[in-house]
């Protein structure tokens, strides 16, 4: 009989739930966004139920997914900051794009890619939230100056922009680096996978410095 593989935890349930949650409400939100955005994408109003249905609905769920998406980022706030190791990283990208992992610095429980994008969702979501209660009708709207309304609409669409790339670049590497769709669907990884794509993190649990480990 085969030795099972010695498994890591890396995303307990409460966290993988918390994720997906926000993925779909992102997704719903997004993709109404653009229906009232521009009217080559009005078909995805039918999404939730038509036009009438979007324009109130949009809002209320891009609250939920605001308050959904702060517990994550709540959670994870403490292993998203930038160190040394994080900047020699983004200089070595051509390193990156070439899977040459063993000429980059070690790595800790998330890449700097994955820091960056961290704080481009907690400053995008903020603005959107900001904003899209400004223009939000006929609850606040009514009572805020033209002249702000105009910015709150370009400063959300630029916000939703920007969030929505970086969704489908963050869907893309989640993709390109096999086993990283697994750790957020099972919640574990392979010793040799957290020893090859963060070895720092994997240094530290062997070290029993934090808790990481689950034998199946």
């Amino acid at each position: 009989m085969s030795k099972r593989p010695y498994l890591i935890e890396r995303y307990p349930p409460s966290d993988r739930f918390n994720h997906w949650f926000v993925a779909i409400t992102f997704i719903l939100v997004a993709l109404s966004g653009l229906a009232l955005f521009h009217p080559a994408f009005f078909f995805l109003s039918h999404l939730l139920g038509g036009g009438p249905w979007t324009r109130i609905l949009h809002p209320f769920i891009g609250v939920v997914m605001f308050v959904a998406f702060l517990a994550l980022a709540l959670r994870f706030w403490g292993h998203n900051f930038l160190t040394g190791n994080d900047r020699q990283w983004l200089r070595q990208m051509d390193d990156v794009v070439t899977n040459q992992e063993e000429k980059l610095p070690a790595v800790g429980r998330y890449n700097a890619g994955q820091k960056l994008f961290f704080w481009t969702m907690v400053i995008s979501i903020l603005l959107l939230l900001i904003t899209g209660i400004l223009i939000w009708q006929p609850y606040f709207a009514p009572y805020v100056p033209i002249v702000l309304i105009r910015v709150a609409v370009l400063v959300h669409a630029l916000s939703a922009f920007v969030a929505i790339t970086g969704l489908i670049i963050h869907i893309y590497a989640a993709i390109w680096v096999k086993g990283s769709v697994g750790a957020m669907t099972r919640g574990t990884v392979t010793e040799a996978w957290t020893r090859q794509h963060h070895l720092d993190w994997y240094r530290k649990i062997k070290k029993g410095e934090i808790r990481g480990h689950d034998h199946y």
